[in-house]
């Protein structure tokens, strides 16, 4: 019964864990994506201040 138990936990423990590590995984691909739309803008911006 205790190693039920205990298997039980572990289990869920891992299963926790993992769906952290996605959770970050995602919100840092969006944080990538977020740094490439904001240097593209960027760089728009100073190609339009240039061309007047």
């Amino acid at each position: 019964m205790l190693r039920a138990i205990s298997t039980a936990l572990a289990v869920t423990f891992v299963a926790a864990s993992l769906a952290s590590c996605g959770n970050t995984v995602r919100g840092m691909g969006q944080d990538a994506a977020n740094t490439v739309n904001a240097t593209q803008d960027a760089g728009n911006r100073v190609g339009n201040a240039a061309a007047r």
